[in-house]
This record gives structure tokens, C-alpha cells and sequence, in this order.
């Protein structure tokens, strides 16, 4: 019996030997990592450049007066309205008055000198014509004439010159507009040319900024620029770039640009305001915005998942980067309308793998 059961023992040990041989390998579990994606094409807008800037006048006139003296009267204040004409500053005049008297009692004495002059010459061409006087003396007369003559109109120009001087002694408003600065006050002294007033033309309204050097290019190829004003939120105005300086300022290395507003409402744009510029495609041609958290950086090169709608496989796709700002960057080569981007998760992935698109694959 012991051999029996040693002989049994051993064709059941063999039996199951050969039944584990012939039994396949499990085969191993793939996974299925879940991702967010993005369909490219439709994310809305692209990256653009934010400057802040102050609403400004599209002109605006420093005026002077155009003779030294003392200011005697200011007859408009700051923020006032004004019309082309109306009196800003009063210089006091007295000086100007003194010489337009001396200028007009000079005419009044050339008068005097033509009527002499015209007289003397009359007499003399009487004698003439009865041989009591010569040829010589009525040339004479007559050249006599045209020098007090002469001398008259040299008079009159210096009165309207002295006219001219006692007017400018007025500033007055060369437009329409709003008194934005007044810097001279009654009493003080002031040369002539000296800038004592600015008066910002009503109409056009304009945004001030400024433009970092490394920015200007991009400026200077959008295609279309957005103004709104911290106090009215809810509202944006169409802008162009209308004038860019050409070399930047000293100090603070930046360049100086002004961005003109189309049709602007008076009421809501308000001079000095707080605005912001907003330039929606700086790199002035279409791009496809996407997170910088799809972008994968290896190797020097910058590339991204494309996932394969069929098969739901993924596979890696270089890219060419634009503008990035805060957490978005566009993407200006090798990318199509319609691919389906990894967004999150990107580092965990490998070439083929299979993923699951989480919310729908928006």
C-alpha cells in the first residue's frame, strides 16, 4: 500500500506540474490616467498686454503771454470751462499804454510833417509855373514829401505795435476747452513765452501710456486696442495707437504713447481718469491660447500631449511659443483648430498611453 499511495502521490504532483505550465501568463493592467484637456480653437480671445495710462486731451495748449510784466488779475480757475477768446490772466498794462501814447503822438507829428511837406510843394510847383522858382527847389519838395511820408508809415507800424503789446497784456483761450493747470498767480512776474495755463480742447480724448521698450514692437502690430476706465467698469471703448515717441525717456526708460479713443462720451471720460489699454493679440497674428500648464519644457524644446480622439492615446507635439502673461501663453506653430491639449497632468503621462478626458474634454 505504501508504494500505491508514493506512486499516486507522485502522478498527481506531476499532473498538477503540468497543469501550471500550460496555464498563459496574466496579462498586466493597463492604465488609463485621467487628464483635463482643452479643444484648441475654442478658448476665448488670446493673450494680450495691459498698460495703464490717464485720459487726456487730444490737444492741449500751454499758453503764455507773449510780453513780460505783472499779473494783475486771474479770471478763470482750474477745471473751468472756457470759450476760444475768453480772458484767462490780466498783466498790468500801464506800460504798454505809455508806449502805444508815445507811438500814437508819433503819427500824429508825421501827419503834421506830410501836410507840411505836401503844402511846400504845392507852393513851390505854383512858382515853378510862373518862373519865380526852379526845377531843383520842386525836386527837392518832392523828395521832402516822400520822406515825411515814409516817415508816417513807420509811425503807424510802431502804433500797431504798441497796440499788438498793449493787447497781449490779455491771455486769452486759443479753443473751446477745460482750464487744466494754472501756474502763475496775481502779483507774480512773468517773462514773456512762459507757460502759465493749459487749456485741454474740448472733442477728442486720447489715453496716455507707457510702453517698455521690450513691448514696442508688439504694440505697434495690434491690430486693435481696448480702453476702459477703473470708474466706469462695464465699459470699453475701441482705440488706436495714434503717436509713439521716438526715444525713451531719460529716467524711467520707457516710451511715451498716446492711444486715441473712438467716439468718446464726454460725460464718462473725464479728463486725468485712470484707464487701461488693453492690446488683445500683441503678436499681431492668430494664435491659439492655452495654459502654461500644458506646455512641457524638455531637451530645450517646448511641446505639448495631443490626445487621438479614435484611439484616446496620447502623443507628444512640439510647439511654438508667443506672449505669455500670468498664467496663459499662445501658441503660434504646431498646433490645428480642433486638437484636443493635455492641460493638467501633463508630467505623468508617456508616449501611447491612454488617458480619460475628465468634464468632456472642455
Amino acid at each position: 500500500m505504501n508504494l500505491n499511495f508514493q506512486r499516486a502521490a507522485v502522478a498527481v504532483a506531476a499532473a498538477s506540474l503540468l497543469a501550471g505550465c500550460s496555464k498563459a501568463p496574466p496579462l498586466a493592467h493597463e492604465e488609463v490616467r485621467p487628464v483635463r484637456s482643452v479643444v484648441v480653437g475654442q478658448s476665448t480671445g488670446t493673450v494680450g498686454a495691459t498698460y495703464s495710462g490717464e485720459i487726456r486731451a487730444r490737444y492741449e495748449s500751454e499758453l503764455g503771454f507773449r510780453t513780460g510784466g505783472k499779473i494783475v488779475a486771474r479770471l478763470v480757475e482750474v477745471g473751468g470751462h472756457v470759450k476760444r477768446g475768453q480772458p484767462l490772466l490780466q498783466l498790468d498794462p500801464a506800460q504798454e499804454s505809455l508806449q502805444l501814447a508815445a507811438a500814437s503822438a508819433e503819427v500824429d507829428a508825421a501827419r503834421s510833417r506830410v501836410a507840411q511837406a505836401r503844402a511846400d510843394l504845392q507852393r513851390t510847383e505854383t512858382l515853378l509855373a510862373r518862373q519865380f522858382a526852379s526845377q531843383t527847389e520842386a525836386e527837392h519838395q518832392r523828395l521832402a514829401l516822400q520822406q515825411a511820408e515814409a516817415q508816417l508809415r513807420a509811425a503807424v507800424a510802431r502804433q500797431q505795435l504798441g497796440a499788438n503789446q498793449r493787447g497781449y497784456t490779455t491771455l486769452t483761450a486759443d479753443r473751446d476747452g477745460v482750464v487744466s493747470a494754472l501756474r502763475a498767480e496775481a502779483g507774480q512776474v512773468v517773462g514773456a513765452g512762459q507757460p502759465v495755463a493749459t487749456v485741454a480742447a474740448d472733442g477728442e480724448r486720447e489715453v496716455l501710456i507707457s510702453i517698455p521698450e521690450s513691448r514696442v514692437d508688439e504694440l505697434r502690430l495690434a491690430r486693435q486696442l481696448q480702453v476702459t476706465v477703473w470708474a466706469h467698469p462695464g465699459q470699453s471703448w475701441s482705440g488706436t495707437l495714434r503717436e509713439l515717441a521716438p526715444d525713451a525717456d531719460s529716467v524711467t526708460r520707457t516710451y511715451s504713447a498716446r492711444i486715441a479713443i473712438f467716439h468718446p462720451d464726454p460725460g464718462l471720460l473725464r479728463l486725468g481718469m485712470t484707464a487701461s489699454v488693453l492690446a488683445p493679440d500683441v503678436d499681431g497674428q492668430r494664435a491659439i491660447r492655452l495654459p502654461l500648464t500644458a506646455v512641457v519644457d524638455g531637451d530645450g524644446k517646448r511641446s505639448v500631449w495631443v490626445v487621438d480622439a479614435r484611439t484616446q492615446q496620447v502623443a507628444a507635439r512640439e510647439v511654438k511659443l508667443g506672449s505669455a502673461q500670468n498664467d496663459s501663453v499662445l501658441v503660434t506653430g504646431g498646433l490645428a483648430g480642433g486638437d484636443i491639449v493635455v492641460t493638467a497632468g501633463v508630467h505623468m503621462l508617456q508616449p501611447g498611453q491612454r488617458v480619460r478626458l475628465a468634464g468632456g474634454g472642455k
